[in-house]
């Protein structure tokens, strides 16, 4: 299988080990080592007996991946010269202080299959069962690790990718069934800031957007309903800020940046009846999140996605403690995804930045 980046794996062989919570045995690690690990790459266990993947290229750049929910829940780039310049870029909170036996924030796949009995989808992740297919390196300034899954007719890969300057994930969903799959996803990811206030996005000027609950997720830190709420500290006359329209009203962004210190949800995107046209405007194929505090910005690039989640909690985030996050991603919200018989489906997410 070729992944959807530059360094692509071989063909996955039969050689494939099951790393789900049920079946784990303190041996995993070791086996996982014994016939994937490489300089870099290193299988162990968290401290909830987990097994992880870690991967570290040449300048120290490194992320911790949980095997059995596919969970991305650290990225540390190099963004500064000095020896110890490494910085945290995502917000996660571990399965000991979050609501659930699971880690939540991190980076998080989420696909649900839309149905005339579940309009809202269901989840294909919810029970899934991930397992190593292989390993792959370019010295050790590229090193990634597919996962895959299957649930029903779906045959689900996840391919993560490390560089010295960029993480990719990147999915491929093939169905081998004989009736078309109707699918919502996204790649969703929870960026920490410093501060509150220093929290903003560059790039969606002039883009249509609205209102939107974010798809439910298993690594969700606010639920849809949540995330739709009204927050009484939101202040929308605050420069760069825009008032938050009822769901299913368009607005075009006139701002330069989308301030994320107020609590919003929206969707950035095409509208549904616009995209009926021959020609019509979709939003941008990348943008950057800014944390002023840290005086750092991170690139998002989507990829086969159409839509743009983001959501900031506003003082809802006090619920998980003092920092700050916000989440975004590509997604396919508005207009499912439909994956013929015989057919696959691919979406990417690229996190890369120039803060060296």
């Amino acid at each position: 299988m070729a992944s959807l980046l530059s360094l692509s794996l071989p063909k996955a062989t039969s050689n494939i080990i099951k790393a789900t919570t049920s079946t784990t045995t303190t041996a995993l690690p070791d086996t996982l080592n014994e016939k994937f690990s490489r300089k870099g790459i290193k299988f162990s266990e968290n401290d909830n007996k987990i097994p992880v993947v870690e991967l570290k290229v040449r300048n120290g750049s490194s992320i911790r991946l949980q095997i059995p929910d596919a969970h991305v829940t650290s990225y540390k780039p190099k963004v500064y010269w000095k020896d110890d310049g490494f910085e945290e870029v995502l917000y996660t909170v571990n399965a000991a202080t979050s609501d659930g036996a699971k880690a939540r924030g991190g980076i998080g796949l989420v696909l649900n299959e839309v149905s005339d009995s579940a309009p809202k989808g269901t989840s294909l992740l919810s029970n899934s069962e991930w397992t190593v297919n292989d390993v792959d390196s370019d010295a050790i300034d590229a090193l990634q690790v597919e996962l895959s899954s299957s649930s029903g007719t779906l045959d689900i890969t996840y391919v993560v990718t490390l560089y010295p300057v960029s993480l990719a994930t990147a999915v491929i969903v093939k169905n081998k069934g004989t009736k078309d799959v109707t699918l919502t996803n996204a790649i969703l990811s929870h960026f920490k800031f410093k501060t509150r206030k220093g929290a903003a996005i560059q790039g969606l000027r002039s883009c249509s957007y609205s209102s939107h609950p974010p798809l439910s997720s298993p690594f969700e830190l606010l639920s849809p309903a949540e995330a739709m709420k009204a927050d009484s500290s939101s202040d929308w006359f605050s420069f760069g800020s825009e008032p938050e329209e009822k769901p299913g009203v368009w607005t075009k962004q006139d701002v330069p940046f989308t301030i994320l210190k107020n609590k919003l949800s929206r969707v950035y995107a095409a509208p549904p009846q616009e995209r009926l046209k021959a020609f019509y405007n979709t939003p941008p194929s990348k943008y950057e999140l800014i944390d002023q505090g840290r005086e750092l910005f991170f690139r998002v690039i989507r990829m086969g996605f159409e839509d743009i989640h983001v959501s900031s909690p506003g003082s809802f985030s006090e619920k998980y403690g003092e920092e700050y996050f916000a989440c975004t991603g590509p997604a396919s919200i508005l207009v499912p995804v439909v994956v013929k018989p015989g057919e696959e489906w691919r979406g990417a997410q690229v996190i890369e930045h120039d803060n060296l």
